[in-house]
């Protein structure tokens, strides 16, 4: 690996090319904008459609879809109406064991209906349905991305200082609940004539540190909670931070989704004018 260095020579083509591929992946029928439901699963049985009664209600699909059933072992399994004409990863199966996103080596098993699907995730020790659909409302009447001018200036070779045992740090989510997350060291940094740190997590091990931020744009002209910054892993004690890479988490385009908002620790004393602006297409809770 390289060690970071001063702003490439192509560096702005870098950061275009870089906003057309979010765009891309936002854009795609799986991305967030395709979210259009989120449902906690209780104990037992959850009756599951698009009729008002059911325990966990959907935008479209069949007034009764079946039933989701919670074990006590923690396993989930679903059962499905006779006449519902939904499939369990593309198969015309009526019950099954339904695998969520955090089993290892097994993908999450997608049950779906009509242009819309759903699969299990796992959080913070619980367990909910995610609903996607192609044709969502934001996927179909997506009003675009804005961001600030783009400025090598923002581009910050930061000091990695790694603690010796991770600390644990308290986040807060969009959907009410609290992740602790383990931060393995934080990334100090000059600008604008200060000194500012963060503290960031792995999302997968082995993988790129995750910053989750605010600054003195914060609801006004960026997310109000939160903006997200992806670093590569340090080199020889220094990594990069690129603020011009700044983005809104997913919260911004659709109410479904439970991201993390920027503990205090995270709360940079400055405007960051790089990045991603609030998205204009929706008003945030």
């Amino acid at each position: 690996m390289h060690e970071p260095n001063a702003t490439p020579v192509d560096y702005l083509q870098q950061i275009r090319q870089w906003q057309a591929q979010r765009l891309a992946y936002l854009l795609a029928p799986s991305g967030w904008l395709s979210l259009t439901g989120f449902g906690w699963l209780k104990p037992g049985d959850n009756r599951i459609g698009s009729a008002a009664e059911n325990d966990i209600v959907f935008q479209n699909g069949p007034a009764h879809l079946g039933v989701v059933t919670l074990k006590q072992s923690g396993e989930v399994s679903i059962r499905l109406a006779a006449d519902s004409n939904a499939k369990i990863d593309g198969k015309s199966l009526r019950e099954s064991t339904l695998f969520d996103d955090a089993c290892i080596g097994q993908a999450p098993s997608i049950v779906s209906f009509g242009t819309a699907s759903f699969h299990v995730i796992h959080r913070d020790g619980r367990k909910a349905l995610r609903v996607k659909d192609d044709e969502a409302p934001a996927r179909a009447h997506f009003s675009g991305l804005d961001y600030f001018a783009i400025d090598p200036a923002w581009r910050v070779i930061a000091d990695w200082i790694p603690f010796a045992t991770p600390c644990k740090l308290s986040l807060n989510r969009r959907l009410g609940t609290v992740s602790a997350v383990d931060v393995p060291g934080k990334a100090v940094f000059w600008l604008l004539g200060r000194m500012h740190a963060l503290l960031p997590y792995l999302e997968k091990p082995g993988g790129d540190l995750f910053f989750v931020l605010t600054d003195q744009t914060s609801g006004e002209e960026t997310c109000d909670k939160a903006r997200f910054l992806h670093a590569s892993p340090p080199v020889s004690g220094k990594l990069v931070l690129d603020f011009n890479k700044a983005h809104n988490p997913p919260s911004a385009f659709t109410p479904y989704a439970n991201c993390p908002m920027a503990p205090p620790e995270n709360e940079l004393a400055l405007r960051v004018i790089v990045g991603e602006k609030r998205y204009r297409g929706r008003r945030e809770p």
